[in-house]
């Protein structure tokens, strides 16, 4: 007997801060970058809840988390059920992402980037950790940044791991 096929990924948008302008622009914006990583780490039939919030909110959650009393862009947070493969053996959530508005809204600024790129980044970098991504050893870092800079082209947007005026190299395939 074949199993069912999996379902789409379901992505609950909760807008938890009027910080964030145009609400609704910024929820296609997750839902697009969330289902654009989906679709290339194969990950379906489960499903993730995305709050939009400001930096005092993800303050606490930061000290209360993590130990540290600051605002950070994003936290996930990976459902005890989810594996490292992000399918999960009883419950169908995956996890929670946290983004916050104005450390977000800053970084874009000092970045010379559209907020909707940086959004589209960190969503993808949050559901990459629910994932059981991570980037506290190199070798880590550098496969999560390959994941994300895969995903983020599928968006067309620019690598955010690029340093400022510095030309991608370019390989050329020998034949």
């Amino acid at each position: 007997m074949t199993p069912a096929p999996r379902g789409k990924l379901k992505i609950d948008v909760l807008v938890d801060s009027d910080r964030w302008k145009s609400p609704a622009e910024v929820r296609a914006t997750v839902r697009r970058a969330i289902d654009q990583a989906a679709a290339v780490v194969s990950t379906t039939g489960t499903e993730i809840a995305i709050v939009l919030t400001d930096d005092s909110a993800i303050r606490q959650l930061n000290r209360l988390w993590r130990g540290i009393d600051a605002p950070t862009n994003v936290l996930s947070f990976p459902s005890k059920a989810a594996n490292a493969r992000g399918h999960t053996d009883q419950q169908p959530h995956l996890g929670d992402i946290v983004l916050a508005y104005e450390t977000i809204a800053r970084e874009a600024s000092a970045e010379h980037k559209p907020i909707a790129h940086h959004v589209a980044h960190l969503a993808v970098h949050g559901f990459l950790h629910l994932l059981g991504h991570d980037h506290e050893k190199d070798v880590d870092a550098e496969t999560m940044e390959r994941a994300e800079r895969k995903i983020l082209r599928r968006l067309h947007i620019p690598d955010p791991y690029r340093e400022p005026g510095k030309v991608a190299k370019k390989t050329a395939s020998k034949r």
